[in-house]
């Protein structure tokens, strides 16, 4: 099991708790051994994630930018204060109803690393 993908949930749940149990030994603590088993045990899980639990990328700027939100644990106020926007204009923009200006678009690319090919694509 710990070479290879996990083909069930079954699997991939028991690597987790083995994962997590190890883990809390705290990195110092762990030999070489268990440090190359929770390596492959992790890049294994990561494949069984990325193979069933695959989200979509969103569609549009605005999606893109609530999951950044979202990933970056912001909530509004604090996301328009990273962007250097007032609240009122970023709920605007992600409801639609005004343009992004390019301020606000480079400050999207930079603070939350949205590529500028994803914004391109979708202004």
């Amino acid at each position: 099991m710990k070479n290879s993908i996990y083909k069930t949930e079954s699997e991939y749940e028991k690597a987790m708790v083995e994962i997590d149990h190890l883990m809390k030994k705290g990195e110092a603590n762990l030999s070489d051994q268990e440090l190359a088993t929770i390596r492959q045990m992790a890049l294994s899980a990561e494949a069984y994630e990325k193979e069933y639990y695959y989200i979509e990328p969103p569609k549009t700027l605005e999606g893109m930018i609530e999951l950044r939100m979202y990933e970056l644990k912001l909530k509004q106020k604090e996301l328009a204060e990273t962007l250097g926007v007032s609240e009122t204009k970023l709920s605007m923009i992600l409801n639609k109803k005004q343009k992004p200006d390019i301020p606000f678009i480079k400050a999207v690319h930079e603070k939350l690393s949205v590529s500028a090919e994803f914004i391109l694509q979708h202004i």
